[in-house]
């Protein structure tokens, strides 16, 4: 499947859709924001992924102007760092809000939500907007993970 050529006119919300709709992309994004860097090993434990998919997902977010490669080849072997770009910071805060909306959307509807939203996204922020649903769901306060629905 080839990727979009922006060489026409585009609807902003397409632009947008077309970075980020990858499965793994926002998730991808915030593991980078959340540790400043991520290496693609290590990754492929923390993300239910498969080393195509991640492949893929980080060239993709690498051609779109989100994420750097870096590669540092002081020791043996070189290692590769993933990093987010200055454009790709500036959108942090606009994934916390979708994903907090994500999370009040799904509880209302009665949508179970995976724990580990509660786990990877703990910071004072996400408390803040989502202490309710957290508690409702069995996770607060070193709850461990065991969402009622």
């Amino acid at each position: 499947m080839s990727r979009e050529t922006f060489d026409r006119p585009t609807n902003p919300y397409h632009y947008a859709l077309h970075c980020l709709g990858g499965k793994w992309k926002m998730t991808i994004l915030h593991e980078i924001y959340t540790n400043g860097f991520i290496h693609f090993n290590q990754t492929l434990k923390v993300i239910p992924v498969s080393e195509k998919v991640l492949s893929q997902q980080l060239k993709e977010l690498i051609s779109d102007g989100l994420v750097i490669r870096k590669v540092n080849s002081d020791g043996f072997p070189p290692s590769t760092e993933y990093a987010l770009t200055d454009e790709a910071r500036d959108l942090i805060p606009a994934l916390d809000i979708l994903y907090i909306w994500s999370i009040r959307h799904m509880d209302a509807r009665n949508i179970p939500i995976d724990a580990d939203a509660f786990v990877v996204h703990s910071s004072e922020n996400y408390v803040k907007e989502l202490r309710s649903i957290m508690e409702a769901n069995g996770f607060f306060d070193g709850q461990q993970r065991s969402p009622k629905r």
